[in-house]
């Protein structure tokens, strides 16, 4: 308690510190802002993140709208067989298919790179 007087007399200023409301303000606002789950710069990060979720539910809606077209599209019986034909290379009876490739169009391997 001494120590505190002699900092009060050398500093005026500081006399509000000796109130025990201050210092139980202080500590919560300190405790609010850097040290609690749900602190102002973890409010910025849980932010991002949630922008970052909005973003993805956005394009897995528009992927879901695009596979339901395609969807009804495959119920054609000719829609079903473009779409074999041309996915797996399916074929026909007493018919020949040539797959050509050119470069760029196939993905090659790390490992078939590096060697």
């Amino acid at each position: 308690m001494n120590f505190f007087k002699k900092i009060t007399t050398r500093y005026p200023f500081l006399k509000f510190l000796g109130n025990r409301y201050v210092l139980v303000l202080l500590f919560v606002g300190i405790w609010m802002l850097f040290l609690d789950n749900y602190s102002y710069f973890e409010k910025g990060i849980l932010e991002k993140k949630i922008d970052e979720l909005e973003n993805n539910k956005q394009y897995y809606l528009n992927e879901k709208r695009r596979d339901s077209a395609a969807i009804k599209q495959l119920k054609n019986p000719d829609q079903t067989e473009k779409y074999a034909r041309e996915k797996y290379y399916m074929k026909r009876e007493n018919e020949d298919i040539y797959i050509i490739e050119y470069e760029g169009d196939t993905l090659e391997d790390d490992n078939t790179k590096s060697l």
